[in-house]
């Protein structure tokens, strides 16, 4: 196919970039609307009412693509939790035990997985005696130290037309790479994420682990179109959050089809078990951008607990999509003419001669053309600036999606040339070279010294005894270290306090 090329022209004023970044994420979500009504949340930082309640559930964004350094192997990466704060402790982030953390491969377009690869995890503690997430300086994942680590299973559970054909465990109890606490706590974080790569049956590899969030965006878009002004353009929102990820590399051969139908669509989910015992899909995610600036409030929650095969539900969002109007209404800029069926080709069957399968079920998935080989340089635009090998062909971590969604939105494929973007065009850390290519998750002790200290102090010498591992006997401590002494002491002077102050509450009557 020949490339969907454009000129590097320049960009257009401020005002339109950021117009050209809002009517991206409206294109996308658009996009997903169109599809059935799967439990879509692409780029899903908070898209839905219900899940932005349960961030241990919720999608943020998912990524697939040919592996640059290994072209015969596919690379999906799919993450979770919205907006980790680094030094978010002491309860650090983990991925949910009651949940079944899914990545979803259909590979003949009929809107429905063939391959579902099906993670979950397990929580493991060796001192719930102490608060402390690791009471010492972590130095290998099963340093002694680490006292809170997950584990997790991985289950290939193959399909057809829904019903089971097969369920085969692929991987069991293999380390997660814990959240990056601080310089102290981890001072080679790197070779704590290497420890977390791990080996499948088959030429197989996964990673499962914190990570640095690498979807770049200016999400202020929502203080109306980025204050109606253009004021707020330009940063980039995501920047030193982390999130948690799940990658998979697998031999190409394996998920596709067969050699003459290379295309597969990709999507994740999240299910959780409810009340009775049951598991209940909560969260879904493929394309970008789609649930949370193409679905109105009314379909959100909805999107999220559906599948690929029912997204015809949402087809009038993607066809009469709200985010131009909106752009027109405010910055001047007119809608394209609807109903947008340029949107529907390119967010809900693939671009025809690039990614769309024969016999394509119309559905909000990732679809990837995995004969097209990586470049060696890739444009952050993809196939807009005639690089086939990126966004909307699967999902690069470096791909501008934003930027190319939004110029689609306001109708670059029927003529309606644009350069609109939000002025964020990288993240702000590089990706990796190899496997799982993610940058490292933000340490909790970035910042700033505090005056008069010094970097590279020894944890164990300033503290000594106080960081003993956990299950290392102390002078008559019994496997219990001093530092789960003290903060038990001072657990019990505050809540002698506490004890005090409802006294006094309630001799105010004051009522609750």
């Amino acid at each position: 196919m020949t490339a969907i090329s454009r000129s590097g022209a320049g960009r257009r004023s401020v005002a339109t970039l950021i117009c050209a970044s809002l009517a991206a994420g409206g294109l996308a979500a658009a996009g997903v609307a169109t599809l059935e009504p799967g439990a879509a949340n692409a780029s899903s930082h908070r898209e839905a009412p219900l899940i932005s309640g349960d961030p241990q559930y919720d999608n943020t964004d998912v990524y697939a693509f040919v592996s640059p350094d290994k072209p015969d192997t596919t690379t999906i990466i799919a993450n979770w939790i919205p907006f980790e704060e680094p030094a978010g402790g002491p309860n650090f982030f983990t991925f949910a035990e009651d949940a079944q953390y899914d990545l979803h491969i259909d590979n003949n377009g009929d809107a429905q997985g063939e391959l579902v690869y099906r993670y979950t995890f397990k929580t493991h503690v060796k001192n719930d005696k102490t608060f402390l997430y690791n009471t010492g300086p972590v130095e290998s994942l099963d340093d002694p130290d680490l006292n809170i680590t997950q584990t997790y299973d991985i289950d290939l559970i193959k399909l057809k037309n829904q019903k089971v054909l097969s369920k085969t465990k692929v991987a069991d109890d293999v380390p997660v790479a814990p959240s990056n606490v601080g310089k102290a706590s981890m001072p080679d974080y790197n070779k704590l994420r290497k420890q977390a790569i791990h080996q499948l049956p088959g030429g197989a590899t996964t990673f499962a682990g914190q990570a640095d969030d690498p979807f770049f965006l200016d999400l202020r878009v929502f203080d109306l179109l980025y204050g109606g002004n253009l004021s707020e353009v330009g940063r980039d929102t995501l920047k030193g959050y982390n999130v948690n990820s799940v990658a998979l590399q697998v031999p190409t051969n394996m998920i596709t089809e067969s050699h003459e139908q290379p295309i597969v669509g990709i999507w994740s989910t999240t299910q959780r078990k409810n009340a009775q015992g049951y598991f209940t899909q909560v969260s879904r995610l493929g394309m970008p951008l789609v649930n949370e600036v193409v679905n109105p409030l009314k379909d959100k929650d909805k999107f999220n607990a559906s599948a690929p095969w029912n997204d015809a539900d949402f087809l009038k969002n993607v066809t009469n999509p709200e985010l131009p109007k909106l752009i027109e209404a405010i910055y001047k800029i007119k809608a394209p003419a609807e109903p947008r069926n340029d949107l529907v080709d390119v967010f809900l069957k693939g671009v025809k001669g690039l990614n769309q399968p024969p016999y394509v079920r119309p559905a909000e998935e990732l679809r990837l053309n995995t004969s097209i080989k990586p470049t060696n340089d890739p444009k952050r635009l993809g196939v807009l600036d005639g690089d086939n090998a990126g966004f909307p062909n699967g999902r690069r971590l470096s791909d501008d999606v934003l930027d190319a969604a939004l110029q689609v939105v306001e109708g670059e494929l029927v003529g309606a040339k644009n350069d609109l973007g939000d002025a964020v065009d990288k993240n702000d850390k590089k990706f990796g070279k190899s496997f799982p290519y993610l940058a490292n998750p933000t340490s909790g002790s970035r910042g700033a010294l505090a005056k008069g200290t010094t970097q590279g102090a020894d944890v164990r010498n300033q503290l000594g005894d106080a960081l003993q591992p956990a299950g290392s006997s102390g002078s008559g401590m019994d496997d219990t270290t001093l530092v789960a002494a003290s903060a038990g002491a001072g657990a019990a002077g505050i809540a002698l306090i506490g004890a005090g102050l409802m006294w006094w509450r309630r001799m105010r009557t004051r009522p609750y």
